[in-house]
């Protein structure tokens, strides 16, 4: 259970770049949660995701050499999720909208590859606490940017 959770569906296993993948596959069942659900059932999903996301990537590595293994993408999951929230927070139509879900996607793994700043200090952090917290900053900071750039066109 906890390889299926670690993996968000066996997400992470795709090749090459199993975070990408986990954050592309995210990104869609976030349009599918904003659009059905909303702010609320993105937010309670965040929640689930994160406290699911710890536990799993505990199990699916208690007892191995490596804490933070390529295939775990459930943490980009709840990155990406976080990165979402500005569009779940305002009505967005046609080309504003994809915009926003590109930028999300695109400044999210930006911070995740480069581990500028926080998102560097979380990522050196061991354990599932780290390999978890380093995708929550990430996102968190994707999700200013967002939110600014909706802001500004407001």
């Amino acid at each position: 259970m906890s390889n299926f959770l670690a993996t968000f569906f066996y997400v992470g296993y795709m090749r090459p770049a199993p975070g990408t993948w986990g954050s592309l596959v995210a990104l869609f069942a976030g349009y599918l949660l904003i659009t059905y659900t909303g702010l609320y059932g993105l937010s309670i999903s965040i929640f689930i995701c994160v406290f699911l996301g710890y536990w799993a990537t505990w199990a699916y590595t208690h007892g191995k050499a490596e804490h933070d293994p390529s295939e775990i993408v459930i943490d980009e999951v709840a990155g990406q999720w976080i990165a979402l929230l500005p569009i779940a927070l305002v009505h967005l139509s046609g080309v504003t909208q994809a915009l926003m879900y590109l930028l999300a996607f695109v400044g999210f793994r930006i911070f995740d590859i480069t581990k500028l700043g926080l998102v560097g200090w979380a990522d050196r952090q061991v354990g599932p606490l780290g390999v978890m917290l380093d995708d929550i900053i990430a996102g968190m900071m994707t999700a200013i940017i967002v939110f600014a750039v909706i802001w500004s066109l407001a």
